[in-house]
Order: C-alpha cells, then sequence, then structure tokens
C-alpha cells in the first residue's frame, strides 16, 4: 500500500447499540506465538476492551500454541477442559500469556478467586502471512474450517481472530501498528465479539429470543 493511502479494508466493528455486560462471562483466548509484534497488540486490544466490558481480570484465560494450525486444537480441548474442570470445581488449570506486559498482568489478584466455569466464549487469534507457496491457503482453509465445527460441536461462541493477509505491514495495520499507517487494531473488535456472543448464548439458552437483559 502507497504510504498516506487510506485501506478501506482496515475497519471497526460498528456499535449494536446494546451494553453488554461481561462481568458474569469466563473468555478463552488461544493465540499463536508466530509473528508476535502482530499478535502481541491484538490480544492487549482483546483483553482491554473484554475489562472495559465488565469481565474480570481473573475470567480471561489466556493460553499459546505454536502456530495458527494448532488453534483449532487448542480451542476444542480448553473449551472440553473448562467444562471438566466446571464439574469437579477445581482450581484453575490453565496459564497466561507472556506476552501481555506488567500493565496488562494476566496473574488474578490474590483478593480475587480464579473462575473455573465453562468458557462463555472463545477468541482464537493467528497470523498468517501469504508467501510464494500453497502454504498459507491450506493452513487458512484448515483453520478456518476447524474453529467454525469447534463452536458449532460445542454451542461455545468462536470469534475468528486470525488474520489472513498478504503483507506483514497489511497485518500489522489491522493490529493498529502499521509502519505506513497505525490502522485499526481488530483484537479490539474480537473482545466486543466475545462479550456479546457470550451474552447472547446465554440469554438464548434460556429460550430469551429477540430481548435485550435489563
Amino acid at each position: 500500500m502507497v504510504a498516506g493511502l487510506h485501506d478501506s479494508t482496515v475497519k471497526g466493528l460498528a456499535d449494536s447499540g446494546e451494553r453488554f455486560d461481561g462481568s458474569p462471562l469466563r473468555i478463552l483466548i488461544v493465540h499463536a506465538r508466530w509473528n508476535e509484534s502482530v499478535i502481541k497488540p491484538l490480544v492487549e486490544g482483546s483483553v482491554q476492551v473484554m475489562l472495559a466490558s465488565g469481565v474480570k481480570r481473573e475470567n480471561i484465560v489466556i493460553e499459546t500454541v505454536p502456530g495458527s494450525y494448532e488453534l483449532p486444537m487448542a480451542c476444542s480441548r480448553l473449551i472440553a477442559a473448562s467444562q471438566v474442570q466446571a464439574s469437579a470445581t477445581a482450581d484453575d488449570l490453565m496459564g497466561a500469556s507472556s506476552l501481555l506486559d506488567s500493565s496488562t498482568s494476566s496473574a488474578p489478584s490474590s483478593s480475587a478467586s480464579p473462575s473455573s466455569g465453562t468458557f462463555s466464549a472463545c477468541i482464537a487469534i493467528g497470523v498468517l502471512i501469504k508467501g510464494s507457496t500453497q502454504h498459507f491457503e491450506y493452513i487458512s482453509e484448515a483453520v478456518s474450517h476447524g474453529l467454525m465445527r469447534i463452536q458449532l460441536d460445542t454451542g461455545v461462541p468462536v470469534i475468528y481472530g486470525v488474520l489472513n493477509c498478504n503483507t506483514d505491514e497489511q497485518a500489522l495495520q489491522r493490529a493498529g501498528v502499521g509502519r505506513e499507517q497505525k490502522g485499526h487494531n481488530h483484537g479490539e473488535d474480537w473482545g466486543k465479539a466475545a462479550v456479546e456472543l457470550g451474552v447472547k448464548t446465554a440469554r438464548w439458552a434460556k429460550g430469551n429470543i429477540g430481548q435485550a437483559q435489563q
């Protein structure tokens, strides 16, 4: 992209007009470690938005995997583990990412009890950069289908936070840290989506359709 030109594909999530209370929710973030300069701001953006929506810090569980291809497996097993954990009322089994700096420390405070409930939603975060081989297409398609299958099989919303970009600069702009143009941090949108879907899924499970909670 030529410096100074606006990329119309770097957009933010439109406001739904409803405020979603994230305080009852427990949300999982699973992120790849490839392209850390892009991944880190995406994770931080998701966390900050969820905190602003009322999600308790101890109820945001962050786990890492090597690459995007491993995201579906990890999301599937961790969602299942949360269900086992909830039924066994065990201590928190999942660790947190070292990508978050001290200002967004993932460790629960000593006064807070880690949640052991099932996950209300999951955000899968990864970055795939198109190269000179077909590797990009194979991984992108496999990850997309895998994540879709998980949410349909488990009933837990899985937010698709995998960037599929042609260049490093496109990915950086979608993390809000572009060199040519800062761009918009899509992690913020994924955090909002996780809270909204977490609230709505719980609402739908109770048979409440088409009505907002007061």
